[in-house]
């Protein structure tokens, strides 16, 4: 099996109950979550070695997030421990036209507190295929924006492929601080994940004109962005129209070799939990990667695991890749028997 790095923050979620707020709930439900371990654990599934390079409390809390990781088949023996606290965030469920909303309380976690001479990269990424981070970890400390650059460096000088996702949060810091680090990062990156407001805010990519289509748009930004990233190979993100909290409609794009691929449109009812879909979407197209799978296989698999994620509860992609193609190739709502 191909081994697979991870590099960022596992943390505990808070959820209410649909039809609460978070200033009026009694209970609350809690599992783990956070980008790359999502990534972590769909890959885990897909039949890959995956391991995540983190940092948790030695608590019960930290030991359980480990007891999470594990259950879900992701190695931890580049887990780290130190520090005094997990991170923490809540989320608070949508309901028809009010979307759901998340609170972070995360500062000083134990992985926020980890440093670059903690890592031994030559281990880390010995016999390695892909490392995989997001534009979260740098947001969380200036030790961590150095671990990042210094990983995904030291990663393409070993020829490990490397994949970058913005995930950009307000939440976490600004436009400009994010723009800058981002912008340091990319010359190390093999895919990379983000969209039209990415490519404007974040890389100063000159607004297209306002009467092309999505598609359209979404190939010119990707075009200019390869222009000052050659090296970067493969483009991805997601069209998600929100109709309601409960019904969005999604479709997956993979730009490659300068043209866009796009998967079919899926109408997405009843969603059971929206969180993680953008991380199952990442992981479905690191498989399609790492299977050196077509561009069209490639954007139906990614969608259709990133569609399925809508399906459960909590942050992970339960599903495994016979389950993802199944779901792709059938009609939706019926008996699989």
């Amino acid at each position: 099996m191909k081994k697979v790095i991870t590099l960022g923050e596992i943390l505990l979620r808070f959820s209410t109950k649909a039809g609460e707020r978070l200033l009026q709930s009694d209970q609350i439900h809690m599992n783990y979550g956070g980008a790359e371990a999502n990534v972590s654990v769909s890959l885990s599934h897909f039949g890959y070695n995956v391991y995540f390079v983190s940092k948790v409390p030695p608590n019960p809390l930290g030991i359980a997030a480990e007891r999470h990781l594990k259950t879900n088949g992701v190695h931890t023996e580049l887990l780290h421990h130190g520090g005094e606290r997990l991170g923490t965030y809540y989320v608070e469920s949508g309901v028809g036209g009010r979307s759901p909303q998340v609170t972070y309380d995360r500062k000083n976690s134990s992985f926020s507190q980890m440093r670059i001479d903690e890592i031994d990269f030559d281990e880390v990424f010995q016999d390695a295929e892909l490392f995989h981070v997001s534009g979260i970890t740098p947001a969380l400390s200036p030790s961590l924006k150095e671990v990042t650059l210094t990983a995904l460096q030291i990663a393409k000088k070993k020829g490990v492929k490397t994949s970058f996702d913005f995930n950009y949060r307000t939440k976490l810091w600004s436009q400009s601080e994010a723009a800058e680090t981002f912008q340091l990062l990319l010359p190390y990156a093999d895919i990379c994940f983000c969209g039209e407001l990415d490519a404007i805010h974040l890389l100063g990519i000159e607004k297209a004109k306002d009467e092309l289509d999505e598609t359209t748009k979404l190939k010119y930004y990707y075009e200019k962005i390869n222009q000052k990233y050659p090296n970067i190979q493969y483009f991805s993100s997601t069209f998600r129209n929100v109709i309601s909290a409960s019904t969005n409609t999604l479709q997956g794009n993979f730009y490659k070799d300068g043209t866009l691929y796009q998967s079919k449109v899926y109408r997405v009812d009843h969603i059971v939990d929206r969180v993680g879909g953008g991380d199952a979407f990442a992981a479905g197209i690191l498989y399609g990667v790492l299977e050196s799978s077509t561009p069209e296989e490639a954007i139906s698999f990614a969608t259709a695991a990133s569609v399925l994620k809508h399906t459960v509860a909590g942050d992970c992609n339960l599903f495994s890749a016979e389950e993802v193609k199944q779901f792709a190739d059938s009609t939706p709502g019926k008996i699989v028997r």
